[in-house]
């Protein structure tokens, strides 16, 4: 309800415009439709907020923002990444990096990044481990399970940039690539014994939670005013265009939480019916009509091209996870605000401590607990997104 409440003032401030430009164009009004939704929410960003996001891609390059994230981990759990040439790859796009603890210099794992497009390639972005870490004791020689490390990697599909250009990207690109970085640091974090426990190898709705929590350093003052430099004159991000992100970053929630949960909803009603012959059409239709979804609103997937749902069991009737992550990420987030600053130390030995290296052995419940002092509040999700406002 609190979505399609901030839908609802979304869409009248973008009809607002498209009514203002008709009548100054002398063409007869239109009424906000989904292919319609992207194009004006850009006119509203660029009124509201003073914000064309178009300013902000000449401050990001692909390279400095691969800095930035691995300064992160050096900075909140002492890893270091080292590149190294005398390992095999299977493309040159391909980097390798030995993962090294600051402290006393001991190997931690292997870290393989490949950021570029290619023919053959699967689209989007993912992490993925090549050998998840095991072996984790005490006393190795008592151990039955030998100690490995982990192997991760973070796979992209960026375009190349002529020769010596740099690669620029969007925020929504740099925010994917922090990401993505955050699972491969829950890779290379675990500490545990089997590994079938160990890293990701957590539960669904748990899995995401390191991911989005790392999404938040990209905008922290620390990384944009070091790494996010205009890639011609060298200069950091103004503060003036730092203000303007901030201010307008909860811009289009409801947008973004209507199209979201459309899908995850859908995705349990789906897993609930006994019929083996659904006409999806129709169930999409009447579903939606029934959860009140606005008509100026697509679904993120329309359900025949739905593949969390049916390239594999991994998501089924799961959807929903993003969400529940999302509210860990929001209360966790909100620990360290409180602590004062996002490379708090205290908090970041808490967060490698309780949720990164545990792995699956603890129960997530039990582990966020002993991570934050109590159970996850779920108004901090609210907050995060300006609903509670």
């Amino acid at each position: 309800p609190h979505a399609v409440q901030r839908v609802a003032t979304e869409v009248a401030d973008m009809q607002a415009i498209a009514d203002a430009e008709m009548e100054a164009a002398g063409q007869p009004k239109i009424k906000i439709e989904p292919w319609d939704y992207r194009y004006y929410a850009e006119k509203v960003r660029a009124e509201k907020y003073d914000l064309d996001m178009a300013e902000v891609r000449p401050y990001l390059q692909l390279d400095r923002l691969v800095e930035a994230m691995m300064w992160c981990a050096e900075e909140l759990f002492g890893f270091q990444f080292q590149p190294v040439g005398n390992l095999p790859i299977f493309h040159p796009d391909v980097t390798v990096y030995e993962v090294v603890q600051k402290s006393d210099g001991s190997h931690v794992g292997l870290f393989y990044l490949d950021p570029f497009a290619r023919e053959g390639k699967r689209s989007g972005a993912w992490m993925m481990d090549y050998r998840g870490q095991s072996g984790w004791d005490l006393d190795p020689a008592s151990a039955d399970v030998p100690l490995r490390t982990p192997i991760v990697s973070n796979n992209s599909n960026f375009v190349p940039a002529a020769d010596g250009k740099p690669v620029l990207i969007s925020w929504d690109d740099a925010t994917t690539l922090f990401h993505e970085f955050g699972h491969a640091l829950h890779g290379l974090s675990s500490r545990v014994h089997y590994p079938s426990q160990s890293g990701t190898n957590v539960a669904r709705d748990f899995v995401e939670f390191p991911s989005q929590v790392l999404e938040h350093w990209l905008s922290t003052p620390e990384v944009l005013t070091r790494y996010a430099t205009h890639y011609e004159t060298g200069e950091p991000m103004p503060k003036e265009l730092l203000d303007k992100i901030e201010a307008s970053s909860k811009f289009n929630s409801g947008f973004e939480t209507v199209e979201y949960l459309a899908c995850a909803i859908l995705d349990m009603k789906l897993h609930q019916l006994q019929a083996g012959d659904i006409d999806v059409s129709e169930f999409e239709k009447s579903a939606l009509a029934e959860i009140g979804m606005p008509d100026e609103l697509p679904m993120r997937h329309r359900l025949p091209h739905f593949s969390h749902l049916f390239s594999s069991d991994a998501y089924s009737a799961g959807y929903y996870s993003y969400l529940w992550s999302d509210a860990l990420t929001a209360d966790a987030a909100e620990m360290f605000v409180e602590a004062g600053s996002f490379f708090d130390e205290e908090t970041a030995a808490k967060l490698f401590d309780h949720i990164l290296s545990v792995g699956d052995t603890i129960d997530p419940v039990e582990t966020y607990r002993n991570f934050r002092g109590r159970d996850v509040d779920t108004e901090a999700l609210l907050r995060k997104r300006g609903f509670a406002e």
